[in-house]
């Protein structure tokens, strides 16, 4: 099995829609590897950050068209998991800070 940091590339917090997932359903968004399944990702998430996890959901986001110079560049495709979390679980890199 991958280790955490193999899986878990960063935490997807600035959209407005993980923003509502978050304060509506008690989910959070992660970018991960695109080689690694849901399994891994559940028991990446529960292992880095001690919270029990329900369900999780993967998608495939296509890369963007880019310039460069007079031509065309295709960014990379990437994977978003959507992860559930149990109610009262909450991870601290989604929360805003307090001063």
């Amino acid at each position: 099995m991958a280790s955490i940091p193999n899986i878990l590339r960063r935490p997807i917090t600035l959209s407005e829609k993980a923003a509502t997932l978050k304060a509506e359903q008690n989910q959070v968004i992660f970018e991960v590897t695109r080689e690694s399944t849901k399994p891994q990702i559940r028991a990446a998430v529960e292992g880095a950050f001690g919270v029990k996890v329900l369900d999780v959901r993967t998608l495939i986001m296509r890369g963007k068209d880019r310039r460069m110079g007079r031509g065309y560049a295709k960014t990379q495709n990437w994977k978003k998991a959507i992860v559930t979390l149990r109610d009262g679980d909450t991870i601290a890199a989604f929360e805003p800070p307090t001063e």
